[in-house]
């Protein structure tokens, strides 16, 4: 059986972790066991927070309403049982932008619900 060498994979590898992993500091963007660590610990983080940045986004929205709702004297739990109750299917997303930039359409969801 013929030898088979890898020379050319093998620097291939390295030179997309390398890639991968420029602009980090110290040896974790230059030494190889180094970068494959921090490229590794990187691509964890990245799926980690992807997740959270959806619940991080949830809980600003939230605020952004319940701010807008104490300023007329609402509580946010009640405003969102009575948008359910009224079948008012406005997400938090689009809630929170009314809230900070188009106050008076926000006010006549807010009429509408009570």
């Amino acid at each position: 059986m013929p030898r088979v060498k890898r020379g050319k994979q093998h620097l291939k590898h390295r030179k997309n972790l390398l890639k991968a992993t420029k602009g980090f500091m110290w040896g974790r963007k230059s030494k190889i066991k180094l970068a494959k660590t921090a490229a590794r610990k990187a691509g964890a983080y990245a799926y980690r927070d992807r997740r959270n940045k959806k619940r991080e986004f949830r809980s600003l929205w939230q605020i952004r309403i319940g701010a807008a709702l104490k300023e007329k004297g609402e509580s946010y739990s009640k405003f969102i049982g009575n948008l359910k109750k009224e079948k008012i299917e406005l997400d938090r997303k689009i809630l929170a932008d009314l809230a900070a930039n188009h106050p008076a359409i926000f006010k006549k969801i807010m009429e509408a619900v009570k």
